[in-house]
């Protein structure tokens, strides 16, 4: 019996936009890396990038379980000595709240090309407003509340 292998060239990547207004930030961030990575499909093939394509809209709205507003911190480092800066959730989402759930979809994909790849086709945006019209979205049924 043949299995079938999905590749690059005859994948068919669809649009999916997600509206993260009252939802938790880590379940929208969850359902966004299953999509991107093609999981969803019928035809996910585990080393071949068959995802499709997610807008997650109203960043800003999303939510933080918890004390996780004031306890969670998100940090860089330029690689110099004494670099190390640090921000609290809270104030990632008062400045950049897109950058949030980035961080948030990018941690639950997986660490190498493939992954890397697969966050180019993530697209998120503060307010309803996108720029993907064009592609006609379809409105995925976020089940989990």
């Amino acid at each position: 019996m043949s299995s079938y292998m999905e590749n690059a060239n005859t994948v068919n990547r669809r649009w999916f936009i997600i509206d993260a207004k009252d939802k938790v930030v880590g379940r929208v961030a969850a359902v966004a890396a299953s999509i991107l990575r093609g999981k969803v499909k019928p035809t996910f093939t585990p080393h071949a990038d068959c995802g499709d394509h997610v807008i997650i809209v109203n960043c800003d709205k999303a939510v933080f379980t918890g004390n996780k507003l004031d306890d969670k911190r998100y940090y860089r480092h330029s690689g110099y000595i004494g670099s190390l800066r640090s921000k609290t959730a809270r104030q990632m989402m008062a400045a950049n709240a897109d950058d949030v759930m980035r961080y948030a979809v990018k941690g639950m994909l997986p660490k190498n090309t493939l992954g890397a790849k697969s966050l180019t086709r993530l697209h998120t945006y503060i307010g309803d407003a996108h720029k993907q019209q064009a592609q006609k979205p379809e409105v995925w049924p976020f089940d989990i509340d």
